[in-house]
């Protein structure tokens, strides 16, 4: 069965803010996907590729400027998610796929989790995305955070 993952990234420090697994790719996984992340505050923009079913619900966020990657000519590319998703392509293969969504749900975390706080990025210099967003965490609360994940 085919799932899709939808992500949110900080732009300025890769920080992965939420994710959402879900078999369908239309607009309420678009909304639901930025309602797991509505908490964290308000951002002043939102970069998207051209598929529909993100226009209506970053609509509602007003205020937020919602760009779309119009083709890759463009000056405005989303070359962080592609980036991010190359990253976790290469990582899932090596897993074979995943056995079930409950499965899946249980690794991407992880993995989110190694991409925020445990790997460098050489963009970063050579800082995690964690160390980059601020939250300074000891390698004991990173390994509570790691199992509660």
């Amino acid at each position: 069965m085919k799932y899709y993952l939808w992500l949110i990234l900080d732009s300025e420090t890769r920080f992965v803010l939420g994710f959402h697994l879900d078999r369908h790719r239309d607009s309420p996984q678009a909304f639901t996907i930025l309602e797991t992340v509505k908490d964290l505050g308000s951002p002043h923009s939102i970069m998207s590729d051209r598929y529909f079913a993100y226009q209506m619900s970053v609509k509602t966020l007003h205020g937020v400027k919602h760009i779309r990657v119009q083709s890759f000519r463009d000056d405005i590319i989303n070359n962080l998610i592609e980036c991010f998703n190359k990253q976790f392509k290469a990582w899932y293969k090596t897993k074979q796929g995943f056995s079930s969504f409950s499965s899946a749900n249980n690794l991407i975390p992880l993995f989110i989790f190694f991409y925020n706080f445990v790997r460098p990025h050489s963009a970063l210099n050579a800082l995690t995305p964690a160390q980059c967003a601020g939250p300074h965490l000891s390698k004991r609360r990173k390994r509570e955070l790691l199992l509660v994940a």
